[in-house]
């Protein structure tokens, strides 16, 4: 048989091998004898500990009190099931409850007690895990609660009982909650991105980063919204996002005693509208379709289909780069649309009183002023701090009026008495008008042509202005408005002096509205974010959105 290759021979190590390929060096076999040794010992330390783990469960009396949670028909609760958690400060002493929330935070005092926070939203209350009692809670359920990871949700059934004193780290204060049992609904892991309590302040600025304040971390809005999630159960947050769903409330209350119909309008388009600019392609089948940039010709062929008083809660797409603290792609429209009688300011003066009736309604109502104040006590100083004139009639001027007041208090607004105001003049005039009139909220009316889309009706006295108008909070923009034009010969005209064809597929079904007779109307479009933001003194449009899109996020 021929020998094997010597390069196909099985090496051994150094050690193995001594001098010249001896045998395992004395040193070599001491080692390895102290390895196996080592090993041996680990082996029977963890054998040991796996016994003393068993024979402590064996012996645990409260094994069956806590521990991961298993839906079935007895898991049912056996305290009064308390669903939101401020509502523990109306039940009676010795009260048995049950409660599902997260836990803030954990506190092992000592091998007999325990101590957790245990909130939702705003609400905290103290738990307290005491060795003994009825229900003979072990040393080792007092462990396993000192060990639950912030943030996990648990179910927790226990008396509610006064404290020795009142207690200053939870919200309730006169109660403490005795545990009888806890179990685990949903474990959060150990390590979070970023943390609740880190979010529950305004967001630092761009130039501040994230920035330590007062023994917290303050998270940047960039970071709190790639971890919404988890941003969201921050109070202040919470607050805010609760804030506009009562905006949305309001508007709905207010449109119903009006008489206005809710409408649905479709979001897609054939054909790019509006002038074409600013909207959002998208592959619809096999052709092209668009997003629409608001629901203005639905709300107006509603009018042509006498509905006469419609209003639409709902989203508006915007294809703007434009990448500031008051602009997103896709944000919340309350939009309205009513028939006209005699003048357009009826639609004008419909649309001051329903934006006074929100403030107002959002300064005086305990369920809004409850979340005002939590917002306000987390470091946001203009919350509800919103002037409005006594009364019921809104402070108003016209854009010739706006335009000289900025002129005769030094701001250069140019030659042409057409050309728009910018954003740093539209503040500067907030400022002036707070000033002169004492209110946050007011309209400027007659703008000018050369400002105002196709469908906007001429002003009659003068065919260089329009009856438009625009809605203004601390001296910025929250909606747009005018009567339309409802005569299909000065619509067509007015669209081919815009460079726009009234009979294209884009329009015809449109325009086809107005030749089939519809009565004089108008309305407007409020922006749901701006409205939150500015009535809340916030610095970014985007706090106040729940998954914002702006130019450059598109995720969560």
């Amino acid at each position: 048989m021929a020998s094997q290759p010597e390069s196909s021979l099985p090496e051994r190590s150094k050690g193995e091998q001594g001098a010249e390929g001896a045998a395992p060096s004395k040193s070599a076999l001491k080692k390895a004898a102290k390895e196996k040794e080592k090993a041996e010992k680990a082996a029977k330390r963890q054998q040991q500990e796996q016994q003393e783990r068993e024979k402590a469960a064996q012996n645990d009396t409260a094994s069956h009190l806590y521990g991961p949670m298993v839906y079935s028909s007895s898991s049912v609760p056996t305290g009064r099931y308390i669903e939101d958690l401020g509502d523990l400060n109306a039940v009676e002493e010795e009260t048995k409850v049950t409660i599902e929330a997260r836990v803030y935070s954990t506190r092992k005092q000592s091998a007999k007690l325990s101590f957790l926070v245990i909130g939702e939203g705003d609400h905290t209350i103290q738990a307290v895990v005491a060795e003994g009692g009825e229900q003979k809670i072990s040393r080792q359920m007092i462990k396993w609660c000192g060990g639950i990871n912030t943030e996990s949700i648990v179910r927790i059934t226990g008396l509610v009982k006064k404290p020795f004193e009142e207690i200053k780290s939870t919200s309730i204060t006169k109660y403490e909650l005795h545990v009888q049992e806890i179990f685990m609904v949903s474990e959060a892991p150990e390590q979070l991105p970023i943390q609740r309590k880190d979010c529950n302040q305004p967001p630092p600025t761009e130039e501040e980063g994230n920035a330590e304040k007062e023994g917290l971390i303050n998270v940047s809005l960039k970071g709190r919204l790639d971890n919404r999630v988890i941003s969201l159960r921050a109070s202040a947050q919470q607050a805010i996002i609760e804030l506009q769903s009562e905006v949305s409330f309001l508007f709905a209350e207010y449109m119903r005693k009006h008489k206005f119909k809710w409408i649905q309008p479709s979001y897609l388009a054939g054909a790019a509208t509006e002038g074409g600019a600013g909207v959002f392609e998208i592959k619809y089948f096999e052709t092209k379709a668009y997003l629409t940039q608001s629901p203005q010709f639905f709300k107006q062929m509603a009018i042509a289909g006498d509905m006469k008083r419609v209003c639409i809660n709902g989203p508006v797409f915007r294809a703007e780069n434009s990448n500031t603290k008051r602009h997103l792609t896709e944000f919340t429209g309350l939009d309205f649309e009513m028939t006209i009688q005699n003048h357009y300011h009826e639609v004008l003066s419909f649309g001051e009183q329903l934006m006074i009736f929100i403030i107002r309604a959002l300064q005086t109502r305990p369920e809004c002023q409850h979340l005002v104040n939590i917002i306000k006590k987390a470091g946001y100083p203009e919350a509800g701090d919103f002037q409005l004139p006594p009364g019921d009639e809104a402070v108003r001027i016209t854009f010739a009026e706006a335009k000289k007041m900025l002129k005769e208090s030094g701001y250069d607004i140019g030659e042409d008495e057409m050309e728009d105001i910018d954003t740093a003049q539209e503040k500067a005039l907030g400022a002036l008008i707070l000033s002169k009139h004492h209110t946050d909220f007011y309209t400027i009316d007659k703008y000018p042509r050369t400002l105002r889309p196709f469908y906007t009706h001429p002003d009659p006295t003068n065919p260089l202005l329009t009856n438009s108008y625009d809605f203004f909070m601390r001296g910025q923009e929250i909606m747009s408005g005018a009567q339309r034009i409802h005569n299909y010969d000065l619509l067509c005209q007015n669209m081919r002096e815009k460079g726009l064809d009234p009979l294209a597929e884009g329009f015809r079904h449109y325009t086809d509205a107005f030749r089939y007779g519809c009565a004089p109307h108008g309305g407007g479009g409020l922006g749901l974010n701006r409205i939150v933001q500015f009535f809340l003194g916030l610095r970014d449009v985007r706090e106040a959105t729940l998954f914002p899109r702006d130019p450059g996020r598109l995720a969560p």
